[in-house]
């Protein structure tokens, strides 16, 4: 009986430390839901490819970073970028720039999500952009000024449509910007981690 009771209790303990693992791994594939005034547009992130950046956005989301800024630069069959602004266009302070992840195999295809930055190839920080077309040239070539490319870090998953209707917008000059800001304004109400996903298929 004695015996019993010690594997009963070897048996919990091993199951208490493998779930408290398990819940202390990062999820690989996080989902988010970013409430525009266009729509709703959700995010699955690959951490697996791209973990600075993927850490790096989530970061921005728990601090509530995105939430009542603008898509302030539009251009149509190119791309939507955001994440940088107030809807009355004062620059908001980011944290320190992250690495480069451009040469980690993803591409920027319709609809991924990548880092926006200068051309700086390590200058990102908390503004990104939507892919509205293949933009392969967007890619790593290799690890040289021209080279780096930008980083993609996630795809739409859902809400595409609200995608093309932001890049289909009318765009002109806005606040501090002289071209390329969509009319109306497009205003990122919220974004939030909805839920741990399993990848989805290119």
């Amino acid at each position: 009986m004695t015996n019993t009771f010690k594997i009963a209790g070897l048996l919990f303990i091993m199951l208490s430390a493998t779930s408290s693992l398990a819940e202390d791994t990062p999820d690989p594939h996080p989902r988010f839901l970013m409430e525009t005034s266009e729509g709703n547009i959700t995010l699955e992130l690959d951490r697996n490819k791209a973990p600075i950046s993927v850490e790096n956005f989530q970061q921005y989301v728990a601090d509530g970073f995105y939430d009542d800024t603008i898509y302030h630069r539009v251009i149509k069959d190119f791309m939507i970028q955001g994440g940088g602004y107030t809807v009355d266009f004062k620059k908001k302070k980011s944290r320190a720039p992250i690495k480069n992840e451009a040469d980690n195999g993803l591409s920027n295809r319709r609809g991924t999500i990548a880092m926006a930055r200068t051309s700086d190839p390590h200058s990102a920080t908390a503004q990104f952009f939507i892919n509205t077309t293949n933009n392969r040239f967007l890619d790593f070539t290799s690890q040289s000024q021209k080279g780096w490319g930008y980083t993609v870090f996630g795809k739409v998953i859902s809400g595409i449509d609200t995608v093309q209707r932001i890049q289909s917008l009318p765009t002109g000059p806005g606040g501090v910007m002289p071209r390329d800001v969509p009319n109306p304004i497009v205003v990122i109400k919220k974004v939030s981690l909805i839920s741990k996903g399993t990848p989805t298929s290119q």
